[in-house]
């Protein structure tokens, strides 16, 4: 019996990629349940499982006693007897169980908590398997469409995955058969099962594809920097190299634009505006807005992140793009907040706001001569009613001087 006991668990462990001392240890486990539970006893027993000996020994450790009390723990000196012929009073003898013995429902209690040990090694061992893919393009085969939601199963080293409609490329077809490359960007896991989430979609699947198509950024000469996506529509990539001999654009496009054509045939012909990173945000923003040519670029706030950029007109709808796209993806890849205007709305701009300065400064100049104009006016009453003072003093004195000389003389 123990011979096929451990030809079970080489084959599990061939079959599986389950290791043997994982499957013995989960079955001491097992085996420690059943026999708890079936002869009612605490912890005194003993299991022997060893794989290169090939041993399987099962035994219950009890007491050698006169008067026996606890049948699961204490036995007569006459019956340890039979079990080991030095047993003696006072010590501990093993009794050697027959694995048959453990009954029919020890047995199924093994064997239940047997499987469910080999299936969560087998999900413990693909979640490793998985987590490992994550962030990496995986190739597949579609195996099944459903015609319901679009959804498809791919198959991809003997697992099967579903690609989600939401997670394919707009305007894509497959058909059972084809050869698929999908975007691992995590893992699923349940109690029950655990599998890959992949994508098509997802902006770092064209950065993953270059990876692949161009050696210089697989070997890291050359280095992504950044990577805006409109899927189906449009994707923007910036690149950047410390080494002075290469070009990072031109090892990305290849020669011929071989290496560029495989990417966008890969990814159903959308297109991609490759760009130079420089450490110079305002040179940067420039060249995301490609293929739109840019005057000058301006950061308003660099805490906020703010900048305008100003275009020549025939390049405005260029720079903005179908519904502002273009303009988007060069916000995404920047982290700036891109204003955009036409040389001629900087020009108007620019009359409004000198017509402006002019109107504000003639405001000023006319309430300057408005004050001094009152304060003439001011000037001139002040000296009006002094004069008019002093005139009535004067009559007032020349009356008050006329009575005091009529008094004097009646006097």
């Amino acid at each position: 019996m123990n011979n096929e006991f451990f030809d079970a668990l080489e084959m599990f462990e061939k079959e599986k990629g389950i290791s043997q001392e994982y499957l013995l240890e989960k079955i001491k486990t097992a085996i420690s349940i059943a026999i708890k539970k079936d002869y009612n006893l605490l912890d005194n027993f003993k299991i022997e499982l060893d794989n290169i000996s090939r041993k399987f020994r099962v035994s219950i450790i009890k007491k050698v006693v006169v008067d026996v009390e606890d049948k699961s723990e204490e036995i007569s000196l006459e019956n340890a007897l039979n079990h080991n012929k030095r047993a003696r009073l006072g010590e501990t003898v093993e009794i050697k169980l027959d694995t048959k013995q453990l009954g029919r429902i020890a047995a199924q209690t093994a064997k239940s908590v047997i499987k469910q040990s080999i299936r969560d090694a087998e999900r413990v061992q693909l979640l490793e398997q998985y987590n490992e893919k994550v962030d990496k393009i995986i190739s597949g085969v579609v195996l099944k469409i459903d015609p319901r939601n679009r959804n498809l199963v791919v198959e991809s080293e003997k697992h099967e995955i579903t690609l989600f409609a939401n997670e394919q490329i707009p305007g894509e077809t497959f058909i059972e058969g084809d050869r698929i490359k999908v975007y691992v960007t995590g893992v699923i896991s349940t109690e029950k099962k655990c599998n890959m989430k992949i994508s098509r979609v997802h902006k770092d699947f064209v950065k993953k594809l270059f990876e692949l198509e161009v050696p210089e950024i697989n070997d890291g000469v050359v280095t992504v920097q950044a990577v805006s996506r409109e899927a189906g529509s449009r994707s923007k990539i910036a690149v950047y190299t410390l080494d002075g001999d290469v070009d990072p654009v031109g090892s990305c496009i290849g020669s011929k634009g071989m290496r560029i054509l495989n990417i966008v045939k890969e990814l159903n012909g959308e297109k991609i505006d490759i760009i130079k990173y420089n450490e110079n945000m305002e040179q940067f923003i420039s060249e995301s807005l490609s293929p739109s040519k840019v005057i000058s670029t301006k950061i308003l706030d660099e805490e906020e992140k703010t900048c305008r950029v100003i275009v020549p007109k025939d390049q405005l709808s260029l720079a903005i793009g179908n519904r502002g796209q273009n303009a988007k993806l060069a916000a995404r890849l920047t982290g700036y907040k891109i204003d955009i205007i036409s040389d001629e709305m900087e020009l108007e701009n620019i009359r409004e706001a000198e017509e402006l300065d002019i109107k504000e400064k003639s405001e000023v100049s006319m309430t300057d001569e408005s004050l001094e104009a009152e304060a003439s006016m001011t000037d001139e009453g002040l000296e009006v009613e002094a004069s008019i003072t002093d005139e009535g003093l004067e009559v007032e004195a020349s009356i008050t001087g006329e009575i005091l000389e009529v008094e004097s003389k009646d006097v």
